[in-house]
């Protein structure tokens, strides 16, 4: 017969990693609010194109709001017909890794108006560095 005479509990004191994770989740959160906020207009790109970066001051110099830019593909939503093949080799340049520094875009902007920027296109990578 299988009489229960009781519980063993097995522990791991995760003290440490549980201070770890914290000490990391507030250094993201540093690192967001200082891209959020800074004085230069920063956009980011997934491997597809689609805008998933967009500062406030892009924001603010576009016209565009980050909700509206995100999830757009950047280069023939934003960036005039006549750069746009240049710009898409750039872009697709910086996503082999190969970056590209002091490159002038022209963004459209909400209010029809062209606002030249000089972009670093920098290689954004993956936590294991792909």
């Amino acid at each position: 017969e299988n009489n229960i005479v009781g519980v063993v509990g097995v522990a791991q004191d995760v003290t440490e990693a549980a201070k770890h994770d914290r000490e990391v989740a507030a250094m993201a959160n540093e690192l967001r609010q200082l891209v959020d906020t800074a004085n230069a207009p920063i956009f980011g790109i997934g491997v597809n194109g689609d805008c998933n970066e967009w500062n406030e001051k892009l924001a603010e110099i576009t016209g565009y709001s980050r909700d509206f830019a995100f999830g757009k593909p950047l280069v023939p939503t934003f960036i005039m017909p006549h750069l746009q093949n240049s710009v898409h080799h750039v872009l697709d340049q910086a996503l082999q890794g190969k970056e590209t520094s002091n490159y002038e875009i022209e963004f459209f902007t909400a209010s029809e108006e062209i606002r030249y920027l000089l972009v670093n296109a920098t290689t954004r990578r993956d936590a294991e560095g792909n």
